[in-house]
């Protein structure tokens, strides 16, 4: 194997060559880093507040190899089963061209890059850091130990919010478990989407999910989800924008989302494999909007009052 035909096995064990999941992390990272800022401003008497420029760089950072690490310790945990699902036969280490102990390496290298990140930000984010890495490292194997996989997932892609509420207001608070908890209902809903399209491969090699275990109600119950996550989101962005010159305009920007959802839900309503999957994708663009609408009343908000 040349040396191009290895570095594209480790992108695509890392997932740099398909950068969905890093985004589905990323966004969500920095709604927590945003509105942890908004929320040190209001507590020393300012009406708003941005996170600098360093906080923001490292957790973004952080976001992007933890994913990474995240991927390749997944296809390790699924290198005897990725073989026999028709969308992950393709993998590097179902396939073939990596071993297991070089997506071990690829892992601790990963892991070890996020923690040098620590070395510029509060010691007490080294302590809740620790929760990320074991979270990032078991999630991939509970597949086979329970139907909630999803929700150990949705964990270990959430726990940046808190660290993030650490590093800027050295604790979390009420409204950083609330958008924790927010987060943790999307996630689990766009995931149960992603395991909609593999629902009969899983089945035929024993692999446990949400999918399975909602059965026939898999589209209600992410729809609950959903309702949970725009509920709460509305909840915290009323608390952080509300006394601001906004007022509460940025929850009714949370309908848009609404809409995003219903489209989301109508084409998983088929079950088949690959509407499914572009549901899942969908979510994009439900990060990066939510995202876009919180910087933007972050940002009027501390020039504007």
């Amino acid at each position: 194997m040349t040396f191009s035909d290895k570095l594209h096995a480790y992108l695509q064990l890392t997932r740099f060559d398909k950068p969905v999941g890093i985004e589905l992390l990323l966004w969500p990272t920095l709604w927590g880093v945003m509105l942890a800022a908004m929320g040190e401003a209001q507590q020393q008497g300012a009406i708003a507040g941005l996170p600098s420029l360093k906080v923001f760089v490292l957790f973004a950072l952080g976001a992007i190899f933890m994913r990474a690490a995240g991927c390749a310790i997944n296809d390790f945990a699924d290198r005897k089963v990725d073989g026999h699902v028709s969308r992950t036969k393709g993998r590097p280490l179902a396939d073939g061209r990596l071993s297991a102990k070089e997506a071990i390496a690829a892992f601790v290298i990963l892991v070890l890059l996020s923690a040098s990140l620590l070395f510029f930000l509060p010691i007490a984010v080294f302590y809740w850091s620790l929760g990320a890495v074991i979270l990032a490292f078991i999630y991939p194997f509970m597949k086979r130990y329970t139907h909630l996989p999803q929700v150990f997932l949705a964990a270990a892609f959430g726990w940046a919010i808190p660290m993030a509420y650490v590093a800027i207001q050295g604790a979390p608070d009420i409204w950083c478990w609330l958008l924790f908890i927010a987060y943790m209902c999307w996630t689990v809903a766009y995931d149960t989407q992603y395991a909609m399209a593999d629902r009969e491969d899983d089945l035929k090699i024993g692999v446990k999910s949400t999918a399975i275990l909602f059965g026939r109600y898999d589209v209600v119950i992410i729809s609950l989800l959903q309702m949970l996550f725009l509920l709460i989101m509305g909840v915290v962005m009323w608390h952080y924008f509300a006394p601001t010159s906004l007022g509460i305009t940025p929850v009714f920007g949370l309908a848009l989302v609404a809409m995003m959802f219903a489209k989301q839900n109508s084409a998983c309503a088929t079950r088949h494999a690959m509407p499914c999957f572009q549901a899942f994708l969908a979510n994009i663009w439900v990060g990066r909007y939510v995202f876009a609408l919180i910087a933007i009343a972050c940002l009027w908000t501390t020039f504007n009052g």
